[in-house]
């Protein structure tokens, strides 16, 4: 079990880095105005996510289910598992928006500015806050 939970720790932190670098590649992306740029970043922003970022959210998933899996009643029971899974939802609609805003930087349609990317780039920030608090402290 110890081993399935560092696999799903360290498959989560892969994910979060890059959760946090590809909406901070958006903002760059959002801000340039020549073509080479424009291409670089389609480059890294696609490989990005479908490298390391994807990769990493279905370990975490699947690493997570294996440990829940090792008792369901107990893990089920619990009201901070249930806000936990929750967050975890709100993260993957996260990761969705993510794949939407890639493709329309790909196709060369983004409408939104650097700014709007700034403050997107902050979600995760407030869900990885509010998931280690729940798994660590257990506060209900």
């Amino acid at each position: 079990m110890l081993w399935f939970k560092a696999l799903h720790i360290i498959a989560m932190v892969c994910w979060f880095a890059a959760i946090f670098y590809l909406p901070r590649l958006f903002v760059y992306h959002a801000m340039s105005d020549d073509e080479i740029s424009n291409e670089r970043f389609k480059i890294m922003e696609r490989k990005l996510y479908r490298e390391i970022m994807t990769p990493s959210a279905i370990a975490t998933i699947i690493f997570g289910a294996i440990l829940i899996g090792y008792n369901p009643q107990f893990y089920f029971s619990q009201g901070w598992m249930h806000a936990k899974l929750f967050c975890v939802a709100l993260l993957l609609i996260y990761h969705v928006l993510c794949w939407q805003h890639l493709r329309k930087f790909r196709d060369d349609k983004n409408e939104k500015t650097h700014i709007y990317f700034r403050f997107f780039n902050e979600a995760p920030v407030i869900l990885l806050i509010i998931i280690i608090i729940l798994v660590v402290v257990r506060p209900f």
